[in-house]
């Protein structure tokens, strides 16, 4: 073992007891742990962020059932490469041996033809597959290979797992363990590793170099004051593997919403530069439409599909023209959240309050029994009224003035503000 070896791999657990965090999963009775311990494991997929042990866990599977490891990158390999693999993977099964596994690191990236190279081994059962995205495989797995794979959600680290990973860390690694460590703070070493795991051992790492190197000493005290000034000095070491991911494209999002056109198009470089998924951001676009820019500019919304459906066809390099397009309509438009609002508000409302009844009037009346009952009596058809609209309530009746959706201080919503007056006169005088 080398001092080389960045300290996440010589920490790296090698079984389930020695596993921590994703007590979901691999717990005592957890239901990951029972098809590991079984010996009958299915394909799946592990879906979650950075640093929460994706890649330990599906070598752990590999190791604890003894079976052949086979691992691909997404970034990397190309349907030459799966297909060699499946057809290595062949070669290593003798009569009753376990299924080799293919691990497929960022499974996302992989195209459409990538993914279909891996159904017919793996409904076949040539090769138990196991991959790793930190993206919702509902959009980036496609649906046949999707059916023959479970889902597995990974979560980011506690506090808790956290710390013990600190503390296993520098008991029992070989370098670490010589240092006479002093832990009075643990604030901003969870902080800046935001619950992964590798990001926290860089941090470590750097820290314990770092003091080390001041006067050659082997004592060493960590607490938030040095943490934050080693990482603040070295801030392309700890973040050197691309962890950079969430806190970019929350950048570019806060930019937008906040109407910032030249900081969004900054980060947006950044993340074509980096080689970001171009559908990571234009899903990201859409969602933003929806929920910051809103009944503003109800086109928004519109753009930011546009914007996904050009760039899914598109890809790269192209696409970031269309995404620049875009960011910029975006960030220059309006900005309004009452729809994200109006929403929550509602959802929050019928949780407190539970599953008020239909008035009868608007209720369906399929069968005659119903219509004798009153279901839809006096029902007022808006376009038999004049400007189609007739006031008529629609809410169960004991919150019939209740108001979900507020409209915002801008020109589109000011005329809806108004249209609403007028329609339901004090209702909306607020």
């Amino acid at each position: 073992m080398s001092k080389n070896q960045p300290l996440a791999d010589r920490m790296r657990p090698k079984t389930l007891d020695e596993y921590i965090g994703q007590k979901h999963l691999v717990g005592n009775t957890a239901i990951l742990r029972k098809a590991i311990e079984s010996g009958n494991i299915p394909s799946f997929i592990l879906w979650g962020p950075p640093g929460v042990g994706k890649t330990t866990l599906a070598k752990i599977v590999a190791n604890q059932q003894n079976r052949p490891f086979f691992t691909l990158s997404a970034v990397h390999s190309g349907v030459k490469d799966v297909r060699e693999t499946i057809e290595k993977a062949k070669k290593q099964q003798f009569f009753d041996s376990p299924n080799p596994i293919l691990f497929i690191d960022e499974i996302h990236r992989f195209n459409k033809s990538q993914q279909d190279s891996l159904l017919s081994a793996v409904e076949q059962g040539t090769i138990i597959l196991i991959g790793a995205t930190t993206e919702n495989p509902s959009f980036e797995v496609i649906p046949p290979l999707l059916s023959r794979c479970q889902v597995y959600v990974l979560k980011p680290l506690e506090k808790d797992d956290l710390i013990e990973l600190v503390h296993r860390a520098l008991k029992t690694d070989i370098f670490l363990k010589e240092f006479d460590v002093t832990l009075d703070e643990y604030d901003a070493l969870l902080r800046f590793s935001g619950g992964d795991a590798r990001k926290l051992y860089n941090i470590l790492d750097l820290v314990l170099s770092t003091e080390s190197g001041k006067e050659n000493s082997k004592k060493i005290t960590i607490n938030n004051t040095n943490v934050t000034e080693i990482l603040q000095q070295n801030i392309a070491f700890y973040d050197k593997n691309g962890e950079q991911h969430y806190d970019i494209i929350s950048a570019f999002i806060k930019s937008i919403r906040g109407s910032d056109p030249n900081a969004a198009i900054y980060w947006l470089a950044r993340m074509v530069e980096g080689g970001e998924d171009p559908k990571f951001i234009a899903r990201r676009l859409v969602i933003l439409s929806a929920e910051d820019i809103g009944l503003a500019n109800p086109n928004a919304l519109l753009m930011a599909t546009s914007c996904f459906n050009a760039v899914n066809l598109i890809g790269w390099p192209e696409s970031r023209i269309i995404l620049a397009e875009a960011t910029i309509y975006l960030a220059t438009s309006p900005k309004s959240n009452s729809a994200y609002k109006a929403i929550n508000d509602a959802q929050q409302f019928v949780n407190q309050s539970g599953d008020l009844p239909v008035p009868l009037n608007i209720r369906n009346a399929p069968t005659k029994l119903m219509k004798d009952l009153g279901y839809g009596n006096n029902y007022k058809y808006a376009h038999s009224y004049e400007g189609n609209f007739v006031q008529e309530n629609f809410l169960p009746e004991n919150i019939k003035d209740k108001i979900f959706y507020q409209p915002q201080m801008n020109s589109k919503e000011l005329e809806i503000l108004k249209r609403l007056q007028n329609q339901w006169n004090e209702k909306y005088k607020y």
